[in-house]
């Protein structure tokens, strides 16, 4: 059943949203020197140069105590919090037609949203980020209505079961099933089966990349295309970023290891196929990539060694890291619209090139 979106940001809570994006939006406004002196001296890892606005933003947050991580008590404070801050960052809303709809899940129909802008004829099915345990429609809006309308494709978000009551493979199930189910509806969304492509952030990450990994074994076409930003590819924790980058830019190790405890299973094998997209034994025929890293985001070197391990493979990838910004970055439109709309940009010009691809492959109609 369709409905017409609400406002996420009415009401009580959408005034308190809006004085706290005011206020973001005077802080990035202050000249450079005043911004050095509220971010203090500049902050170098790994040969990288933290981000002025990213380094002031972070030494503001630092001064909120972050709560003790309970899998009883946090994950509903952190879903709250994932939503005001997303409609903090938001910034001005891209005016994209939105619907809000149902999809097939694993196990229960799935809340999802259509963003579906003047020009199309591809469809990117989105599953948002948040450790698996929080996020939801709501906190990827302004993403999903950057990418629709900057790069005019539909794009259809979809909320997965969030752990730790829903734990693996609840969300990968969902995932697949929710990406079957929009492929078979194409014609519903403007698109053919064919020119279904699929995206994530962070855990969304780590779902697109699994359904580009294992939707053919399911019997489904594979996405014409991924768009994977600063995604989770390697659940054994392995990569140096993770313990570079353990501390002090937003996504910690703590949050990872919680994150990863709510979201799997004690017993499960983290290096396993299926479990871990990184683990897969052969990536060849998997969907052209876009994969997108932050320089300072301790999810920064699983992210890059998964684009190097599917051109090992042979397929088309194209990696960019923005060199000074954190993990979530994207979510943050109002500080980092223009990276945002290069995403947006560069996701374009990789769907295009996945349908030249695919009309060479036809041959002559």
């Amino acid at each position: 059943m369709r409905s017409t979106k609400r406002n996420p940001g009415s009401g009580r809570a959408g005034v308190g949203a809006r004085g706290a994006s005011a206020t973001m939006r005077r802080l990035l406004a202050l000249p450079p020197r005043i911004k050095r002196r509220i971010a203090g001296p500049a902050v170098h890892r790994d040969g990288l140069e933290l981000d002025l606005d990213t380094q002031m933003l972070l030494r503001i947050n630092s001064a909120w105590p972050r709560p003790r991580l309970d899998p009883v008590t946090s994950p509903p404070r952190m879903r709250a919090a994932a939503r005001r801050m997303a409609a903090v960052g938001a910034g001005r809303a891209r005016a994209v037609p939105v619907t809000d709809i149902t999809v097939a899940g694993a196990a229960t129909p799935l809340p999802a949203r259509v963003y579906a802008p003047a020009t199309g004829g591809a469809v990117l099915v989105w599953f948002h980020g948040g450790g698996w345990v929080a996020g939801d429609l709501d906190t990827h809006d302004a993403l999903c209505r950057t990418l629709a309308d900057r790069g005019a494709t539909t794009v259809v978000s979809v909320a997965y079961r969030l752990a730790p009551e829903h734990p693996y493979p609840a969300a990968v199930e969902d995932a697949l099933a929710a990406y079957a189910d929009i492929v078979a509806r194409a014609a519903e969304f403007g698109a053919t089966p064919d020119r279904v492509a699929v995206g994530g952030d962070s855990a969304g990450g780590y779902l697109a990349a699994l359904v580009a990994q294992q939707a053919a074994d399911r019997g489904t076409p594979g996405p014409a295309a991924q768009l994977l930003l600063y995604p989770v590819t390697d659940l054994t924790g392995a990569c140096a970023s993770r313990r570079t980058l353990a501390r002090g830019f937003d996504l910690t190790r703590v949050d990872l290891e919680f994150f990863a405890r709510c979201f799997l299973p004690p017993a499960l094998d983290r290096a396993a196929p299926g479990v871990s997209p990184l683990a897969a034994p052969s990536l060849a025929g998997v969907a052209p990539a876009l994969i997108v890293t932050a320089g300072f985001d301790p999810l920064r070197d699983e992210g890059e060694l998964y684009a190097r391990r599917l051109r090992e493979h042979g397929v088309p990838v194209t990696a960019h890291r923005f060199d000074g910004y954190t993990h979530g970055f994207a979510n943050n439109g109002l500080a980092f619209g223009p990276a945002v709309a290069t995403i947006a940009d560069l996701f374009a010009a990789t769907l295009a090139a996945a349908a030249r691809t695919q009309r060479a492959d036809a041959g002559p109609a």
